[in-house]
């Protein structure tokens, strides 16, 4: 949970961010641009030193994302991944970006990129650690790996170390209950993790290394992948994706277990409505 603490007077845009980890303590984050300003002006807004602007080009990529669809308002969301993918992070100019294009209000884009969490309210890392600590991986070793992170990076959740290469953040699913514990590097899997293959992991990183993951595409950055989930995927990570492996043995358990026992779904009578 994150608590905003705003210091100095009304309209100054220095704000603190009070972050709260698992074990209840508190750490100061600086949190240079908040979102909850959202009534000033797309040209009012202030950049963070190192945060490339949004431009022109930003904007016509959006409008091609509203031309996928037949109602424009249903382009907000690959529209805040496409600000994300510039910005890393979803800025007051992104907001007021989006809101002008799909004539929303700005509370309107602020409501969707407060309730998704995938939207990050400040600049991310290059790469985005998510560790599951929900019952299955927290049990077979997610609080541990998540403990261990914590202390390797000197962050708690949602919070970036101070080079901008890491964000850390437990997950309460990531949909990979068969391959516990996992843990993400900017949604890509690695799977039935251990405190030794996490830190192996991040110290890979920070030497500049990628490893792959168990499944899927070659890592990117925080920022390409952005891109990728607003639509402009790179063909070649496309391309990697497809001959990666898909479905190990676990997911395939059950299947092979029933194939041995001659296991099949019941065969019901099909259900006739009356007068049909």
């Amino acid at each position: 949970m994150v608590h905003e603490v705003t210091e100095g007077g009304a309209g100054e845009t220095g704000r603190q961010s009070a972050a709260y980890g698992r074990d209840g303590t508190a750490s100061a984050v600086s949190t240079p641009v908040d979102i909850g300003d959202l009534g000033a002006s797309l040209t009012e807004k202030i950049v963070p030193e190192g945060v490339p602007p949004l431009t022109e080009q930003t904007r016509r990529e959006a409008r091609e994302i509203i031309a996928r669809y037949p109602r424009p308002r249903s382009a907000l969301l690959p529209m805040l991944h496409l600000v994300q993918s510039v910005q890393g992070y979803v800025s007051s100019a992104g907001v007021a970006l989006c809101a002008e294009e799909l004539s929303l209000t700005k509370a309107e884009v602020g409501a969707v990129v407060t309730f998704y969490t995938m939207f990050k309210r400040r600049p991310a890392g290059e790469y985005l650690i998510s560790v599951c600590t929900n019952t299955l991986c927290g049990f077979l070793g997610g609080e541990e790996i998540y403990a261990a992170l914590q202390n390797k990076l000197g962050v708690g959740h949602d919070q970036t170390t101070p080079d901008g290469q890491f964000t850390l953040e437990h997950a309460e699913c990531l949909a990979a209950c068969d391959y516990a514990p996992v843990v993400t590097v900017n949604y890509e899997f690695f799977d039935q993790e251990t405190v030794e293959t996490t830190t192996e992991l991040v110290d890979a990183l920070r030497a500049g290394r990628r490893p792959d993951p168990t499944r899927g595409a070659p890592l990117c950055s925080f920022r390409e992948m952005s891109r990728e989930i607003a639509g402009f995927p790179a063909p070649e990570r496309t391309a990697a994706a497809v001959a990666a492996p898909a479905v190990g043995k676990p997911t395939l358990a059950g299947l092979r277990l029933a194939a041995e026992r001659g296991e099949g779904a019941p065969q019901g009578e099909a259900h006739v409505e009356p007068g049909s």
